[in-house]
């Protein structure tokens, strides 16, 4: 019977990859492969692809066996006509969002507001391997039998991991209970991305749109921000920037993923942030890490817990094995990172922003990229330097590896610190002249 099991589910497999395989790389630009090192000892994921026939037509989700996650997200006024802005996307149509008021009635006008809803498709509770996986998991990093809490919260974790993705489908979302839309439809793995329009004007700063007929936990509310365009913003990496990973080897990054409760932020950072806030009189968060989006729900309430409310952008995800968790922390992350920085740029070029980050990935590459591109428009790269790092080389914390990052820029448009406290006179610098250099080594 086994045997049968093993040869049906490799045809499905196969068959996949002969149908999808392209698309879903398409779907996914910037998700790594998984290296041969990794796929050999950590447990494979096939089942999260469904097989989707050619010709096949979009429809709704089905409240009774799916699950949705709405990420959050900040809306911007949509740019006047003098106002080009060559790299952001055009609005979906109505024909395809369907808006429409709470009662129905089609909705028409625009209001000049404009906002990106991320939307994660699953099948609930589909993961037919989730034990097979965690068991690997559990084997890897030598948990005790007897220590039930972890293995608990190891499987709770992966599910994300290891649910069916739901290509194909749309969903109809309430946004703060002022206006209808519909999503989607979700690509092939089992995510959509869409610029949409709104037609009401925000009498409030923030904002909860949500899945209709989906109550949580199967159903993931987002919030919305709306941020004018002039003002502050702030671009924050997360793993070891403002959450304590301190490893780059595959067995930290799994513990530090599966296995904490409740994950430490960075000492420090949450001061700073708070500080942040309020002296640049609550600017716009973007926390921009190369986790994958399976995180977010951990990720989420990590942010909830310690910092202020923000836009939290992860990476895509097209691997079958568990590898690409690792790979997806350690390869690419450049590219990817500038690809995501350029979209916030297309929503508010007219703002200042800060960057914050570390010296673990590329953090400083992908800056010093963003800031040439952009004269201007960064005010401030601050980077830590992370010590004590498992894995981690020298370079990456010699001088020398800063200059190079930053070449062509201002020294003092940057600045490399170990203490997050050596930046609230800094930023307390910018909050009183904007224009103000506050990086380099003898600031003040």
């Amino acid at each position: 019977m086994g045997f049968f099991r093993e040869l049906t589910d490799q045809a499905r497999r196969t068959t996949v990859d002969l149908m999808h395989g392209a698309e879903i790389e398409k779907d996914c630009p910037f998700s790594p492969e998984v290296p041969d090192d990794l796929r050999s000892w950590l447990p494979d994921l096939f089942d999260r692809y469904p097989i989707v026939l050619p010709w096949s037509k979009s429809k709704p989700i089905d409240p009774a066996l799916h699950n949705i996650w709405l990420l959050d997200n900040t809306a911007f006024r949509s740019p006047s006509s003098e106002d080009k802005r060559p790299e952001l996307p055009d609005l979906k149509g109505s024909h395809d969002t369907h808006p429409t008021n709470p009662d129905g009635a089609a909705v028409r006008s625009g209001s000049g507001w404009e906002v990106e809803f991320v939307a994660a498709y699953f099948i609930k509770n589909s993961g037919e391997d989730l034990a097979g996986v965690a068991g690997a998991v559990i084997k890897a990093l030598n948990i005790n039998d007897d220590d039930t809490a972890t293995k608990d919260r190891i499987s709770k974790r992966l599910q994300n991991f290891t649910d069916a993705v739901l290509p194909n489908r749309t969903v109809r979302v309430s946004i703060g209970g002022k206006e209808e839309q519909t999503l989607g439809p979700s690509n092939m793995s089992g995510l959509s991305t869409g610029l949409h329009g709104l037609h009401f004007q925000p009498r409030v700063e923030v904002l909860q749109s949500n899945a209709l007929n989906l109550p949580p936990p199967f159903g993931l509310p987002c919030t919305t921000v709306f941020a004018e365009e002039q003002g502050w913003g702030v671009i924050s990496d997360i793993d070891d920037t403002i959450k304590v990973t301190q490893t780059t080897d595959a067995i930290g990054i799994l513990e530090n993923t599966f296995t904490v409760e409740n994950p430490e932020p960075i000492a420090g950072t949450p001061d700073l942030y708070t500080k942040i806030k309020s002296l640049l009189s609550d600017p716009t968060f973007f926390y921009l890490s190369a986790s994958p989006y399976n995180l977010y729900p951990f990720l989420r309430q990590f942010r909830d817990t310690h910092f202020p409310h923000g836009t939290m952008i992860l990476r895509d995800a097209s691997w079958q094995n568990l590898g690409g968790l690792i790979t997806s922390l350690q390869a690419g992350t450049t590219d990817y990172k500038n690809d995501r920085i350029t979209k916030i740029h297309s929503w508010f070029p007219h703002r200042r922003f800060i960057c914050i980050g570390d010296s673990t990935q590329s953090d400083p590459e992908s800056y010093g990229d963003m800031a040439r591109k952009y004269p201007g428009w960064i005010r401030a790269i601050f980077i830590r330097k992370a010590t004590g790092i498992a894995g981690m080389s020298e370079e990456k914390n010699q001088p020398e590896r800063f200059e190079k990052a930053f070449k062509d820029l201002d020294s003092r448009l940057w600045y490399v610190f170990t203490d997050p406290a050596e930046l609230a006179e800094r930023v307390e610098e910018l909050s009183r002249h904007p224009d103000a250099l506050v990086g380099g080594e003898h600031f003040g």
